[in-house]
């Protein structure tokens, strides 16, 4: 199990109440769909382009109350329609995540960790404000600390797939920490983990960490079964991190992920939380 944003929507997991098992699905099959013509294939990005572009002209049609053409797209977009109208969602964390998805087909690097954030703000922050949506439970407490949750959990996302973004022609890493730690792009397409890309992964690592514990209180306050998810949420993403530390910041030649090992550590940190 990897960390990714868009895996770790609670999709048909034990844990969530099946009368939102639908809505979720329909908003999962959006968000990854969406990400997915975005970033995957050879598609021109002129391509990309109009066919997010569709996206939204969707959503605008779901707004408006018409009907939408699911010609290309299957019931995708009615079964969309039906969750938003159901459970009352809004439509605005939809359009951000389209926002960062035609940021990805055009933009390739990120001077600074404030632009950085930003993408995370509408390619990450939307997936959890609209689970609170579905659980009833937005307030400005818990927004603040799911956007935390989400923003970490898509750090942790970028810095273990560096080198597969680099053979994308993608480096996520904040130009100014590259400079600051002194790591030139030629080494990390080259995979070179030496002493300064050890220096810089390890302030990425502690930066991520301490986003996560940021927001780590709301799964503690959440009652009932998304607080239950959302501390297993919390405690594989900061084992993402751990493993990612005992690699020795060697994210080229093994990607750090989750073993079925490392199951019974989660569980009992969820417990302890």
């Amino acid at each position: 199990m990897s960390v990714d944003h868009y895996e770790n929507f609670p999709v048909a997991s034990i844990l969530m109440p099946r009368r939102l098992v639908p809505a979720v699905e329909a908003i999962y099959a959006f968000a990854r769909s969406a990400d997915d013509i975005a970033d995957e294939g050879n598609a021109a990005p002129a391509e990309r382009l109009a066919a997010l572009a569709a996206y939204e002209a969707a959503l605008d049609a779901i707004e408006r109350g018409d009907s939408v053409d699911d010609s290309a797209a299957g019931p995708m977009f009615a079964r969309l329609a039906e969750a938003l109208a159901r459970h009352a969602l809004p439509l605005q964390p939809l359009r951000d995540l389209l926002s960062a998805f035609r940021q990805d087909v055009v933009t390739t690097r990120y001077a600074d960790y404030a632009g950085l954030l930003d993408y995370c703000r509408r390619s990450a922050n939307p997936v959890g404000r609209l689970m609170l949506g579905l659980y009833g439970s937005v307030d400005a407490t818990n927004l603040r600390e799911s956007d935390a949750i989400c923003s970490a959990l898509q750090l942790i996302n970028f810095w273990q797939d560096v080198g597969i973004d680099i053979g994308k022609g993608r480096i996520y890493l904040p130009q100014e920490d590259l400079a600051r730690f002194g790591v030139e792009e030629d080494q990390v397409a080259r995979a070179q983990a030496g002493p300064a890309w050890r220096a810089l992964m390890r302030f990425e690592v502690e930066r991520a960490r301490a986003l996560m514990r940021e927001g780590a209180p709301l799964a503690t306050r959440l009652p009932g079964r998304i607080g239950w998810e959302l501390r297993l949420v919390v405690q594989g993403g900061l084992r993402i991190l751990e493993a990612i530390e005992r690699a020795d910041y060697d994210v080229f030649r093994r990607r750090p992920q989750l073993k079925r090992l490392d199951w019974p550590v989660l569980l009992w940190r969820a417990l302890r939380m």
